[in-house]
């Protein structure tokens, strides 16, 4: 029996968790409420800020409260285009215009959006990164289902009220720029949490992975594992459906599926 292996004492939490002392909280749309579901709201961008760990900006915005004689601060993930000043409407009835919420029922075919919900109410899920977006594809008026492209190619069924931000998320290009060196990797994963540098399997004893030891560096096995493979064992290629590179007719379906 070897030691503990990384990833069993990743879900111990400890030196692994997440570094979230300086973020700026949580990036949703507005609560839903009457004024949304029938109407617009108006809001005011105040601030664009920096949140350290990700890589879109947030955007600060201010609505009056519907029932009380005070403000309400909302942070949305910031589209491209948006600044200080800038009014956004959310709502039903909300113009189509970057930056504003509507219901993905309420967007024409092929609008670009982002920090898409899931399940109406649930603030925003998908399409949330820098330079993401989804496309709304088809609308089916019978079953209020919205046909959504998702930023992985993948095609997903929605609720018609499942509310998106109109147009992309901003930050895109970030992995354009090549890191070059070390010390611009340690701060990018110093913000985010505890996974770089990262130890190949290959590279350690035997004691310390499976994949270990051997007088050159191989794995020496079959790099995939089952579902149920028990945690000290569990590495590799996890139920993997198939292995390889994508070729033949595989690869040109995914070409034209782009």
């Amino acid at each position: 029996m070897g030691k503990v292996i990384r990833s069993q004492r990743k879900g111990k939490g400890s030196v692994f968790k997440s570094h979230t002392k300086r973020r700026k909280g949580a990036a949703k749309l507005r609560a839903i409420d009457y004024a949304e579901r029938h109407g617009y709201i108006k809001g005011v961008i105040r601030d664009i800020i920096h949140d350290p760990g990700r890589g879109a900006p947030l955007a600060r915005v201010v609505f009056r409260d519907a029932y009380h004689y005070k403000l309400r601060k909302e942070t949305f993930i910031a589209t491209e285009g948006m600044y200080t000043g800038q009014f956004v409407y959310c709502g039903k009835k909300a113009t189509l215009s970057v930056g504003n919420a509507l219901p993905l029922g309420a967007m024409p075919e092929g609008t670009i959006v982002c920090s898409v919900e899931q399940k109406p109410g649930d603030r925003g899920k998908i399409a949330k990164a820098s330079g993401n977006y989804a496309t709304v594809i088809s609308h089916n008026q019978d079953t209020r289902k919205t046909r959504v492209k998702l930023p992985s190619g993948a095609k997903k069924s929605l609720s018609s009220t499942c509310r998106a931000q109109v147009g992309v998320v901003a930050g895109g290009g970030r992995i354009d720029k090549p890191m070059l060196k070390a010390g611009r990797a340690y701060h990018k994963y110093k913000v985010k949490r505890n996974c770089w540098p990262k130890v190949r399997g290959v590279a350690m004893n035997p004691v310390e992975h499976p994949h270990g030891g051997g007088n050159h560096q191989h794995i020496g096995k079959p790099s995939t594992v089952k579902r149920g493979t028990p945690a000290g064992r569990k590495v590799g290629l996890i139920a993997a459906r198939r292995t390889g590179r994508l070729r033949g007719g595989k690869a040109a379906a995914k070409k034209s599926d782009e």
